[in-house]
């Protein structure tokens, strides 16, 4: 794996959904590198730690929720390396319950499969049916690492431009919570 400034030249045999992951990147002007990894999908931790050992950035869980009812849909942003637990969110966010939500859910609003949740999905979510939460650990850092809606490439770029130009610019307003992963919440 190797680290490449910016949008690949030839984007033959990429997919319109990570096609589009470039396109608005480079449309608002965001600096970004990115490691292609196809023979090698981000579906383990083993492979994530390789690809960020690459991007130098720490690792990002994504993780698509939903409510009860599943009418309120929810993407999580927080450490790789902390614990989820589902209580502690809900009791935050004060819902009674979030689970994790259908692939179904996940390809109609974001336009993404399991394994390739990324906040840049939300650019397929014209509805803003998926509210974005982000734990706050994730803005102390200064890079970003995410996929461009595929997990066969990662990306990085500043927080600071996902937080002042990304999510602006897509009309989302993300929820700030602060987990501590730590047992009994």
């Amino acid at each position: 794996m190797e680290l490449i400034h910016g949008s690949p030249v030839n984007m033959t045999g990429r997919s319109d959904r990570e096609i589009r992951a470039y396109s608005i990147l480079d449309r608002l002007g965001v600096e970004f590198d990115r490691t292609d990894h196809p023979e090698k999908p981000a579906t383990t931790m083993e492979v994530c730690n390789e690809v960020d050992a690459v991007l130098k950035v720490r690792i990002c869980k994504n993780l698509f929720l939903c409510n009860r009812q599943k009418t309120n849909f929810y993407l999580l942003l927080m450490p790789g390396d902390k614990p989820f637990k589902t209580k502690e969110l809900s009791r935050q966010m004060g819902i009674s319950r979030l689970s994790f939500a259908e692939e179904e859910y996940m390809a109609q609003f974001l336009d993404v499969h399991p394994g390739s949740v990324s906040v840049l999905g939300l650019m397929n979510d014209q509805g803003h049916r998926v509210q974005l939460v982000i734990d706050e650990d994730v803005l102390k850092e200064e890079m970003f690492g995410c996929h461009p809606c595929e997990n066969t490439s990662s990306l990085r770029f500043k927080t600071r431009d996902l937080m002042e130009i990304i999510l602006p610019a897509l009309g989302v307003s993300p929820i700030l919570v602060h987990l501590t992963g730590a047992e009994g919440e």
